[in-house]
């Protein structure tokens, strides 16, 4: 078995290969490549898996190619607000920031959240005052600007709907009009170190148009990020409004604790039987303490790669 890995996600659909030019698939495999790097990198040099997820995630946040970081999504009224979380297998720790704006790595913020306050979330304004008191990395609108994304907002709010996918000419909340398809945003990571620990990893834009401060599973402990050195580290990208109603990453690590069950067996019972049956789309990356990977999600597609010491990095969109 391997002494570390890791495997990161930017997102999941039914993004169609027909629609999607050679120069987009080239540059989202680069991206995915790029961050299993950066997390790799760390892990080689006996860095912990807390580290490699984080620096994952920071290089996909900083990708206008991902509804994370840089490349979120637009809300209702023309702003970005972001959510991420971070979670310690080793001991249970995690940290969570929801509806967060201008802050250049929310993952980054949600990792301060953990070690520097005695809470797992902070929301909207209250986490944006705890950033200021420990200078977190702030950014101009325009850092986050993008025209793409701008007019997916005008498009929906043509018909005042909160825009979650698409199809032929339609818009999703977090791709661009030539891949086509369906596609849900979020990015994310989960590795294991030399030191036997694992630790996960997400961050999002959320939806283009969404009200009311809506959020999603991203931020949330146990539905969207979940990681414990007994069982499993687990990063989530679909529908959250189903990955919260399931439970989807805790329900995933209770399957191996108190039935035995292996992480493929726990993820296929979570994600092709349960969600499905539910009406859930969407996938996840696991690790567990032993290095295995697994990559499940019910849709056609998902951005997603590992990288196993020892062997190559393994990148894919497609089935």
């Amino acid at each position: 078995m391997p002494k570390h890995a890791i495997a990161i996600h930017g997102g999941c659909g039914t993004m169609l290969k027909k629609l999607m030019t050679p120069e987009k698939e080239l540059a989202y495999n680069k991206a995915l490549e790029d961050a299993l790097i950066a997390g790799d990198e760390i892990l080689k040099k006996g860095g912990t898996s807390l580290d490699a997820v984080e620096k994952a995630v920071l290089s996909l946040e900083n990708n206008h190619l991902f509804n994370a970081g840089k490349g979120s999504v637009f809300t209702n009224t023309g702003t970005h607000e972001m959510d991420a979380a971070i979670m310690n297998g080793q001991n249970l720790m995690a940290g969570a920031v929801a509806g967060v704006s201008n802050i250049k790595n929310p993952i980054s913020l949600a990792r301060a959240v953990m070690e520097k306050s005695e809470h797992v979330m902070l929301a909207a304004a209250g986490a944006i005052e705890f950033a200021k008191k420990i200078n977190v990395e702030f950014e101009k609108d325009e850092y986050f600007f993008d025209q793409l994304r701008y007019d997916q907002l005008l498009k929906a709010k043509e018909s005042d709907v909160m825009v979650m996918d698409h199809s032929g000419d339609t818009l999703s909340n977090d791709d661009t009009f030539e891949n086509g398809g369906k596609k849900f945003g979020t990015v994310g990571a989960v590795a294991l170190d030399m030191h036997g620990n694992i630790a996960a990893a997400t961050s999002t834009g959320g939806m283009t148009n969404k009200k009311y401060g809506r959020l999603g599973d991203s931020p949330v402990i146990g539905s969207g990020t979940y990681a414990n050195n007994n069982t499993c580290a687990i990063s989530c990208t679909g529908h959250g409004e189903f990955f919260l109603r399931s439970v989807v990453a805790y329900d995933i690590s209770c399957l191996m604790e108190y039935k035995g069950l292996s992480l493929k067996e726990a993820c296929d019972i979570v994600v092709m039987d349960k969600l499905v049956k539910l009406g859930g789309e969407g996938g996840l990356v696991a690790i567990d303490k032993n290095g295995n990977i697994e990559l499940p999600f019910n849709t056609e597609g998902m951005y997603r790669g590992m990288k196993a010491e020892g062997a190559e990095i393994f990148v894919r969109i497609y089935k």
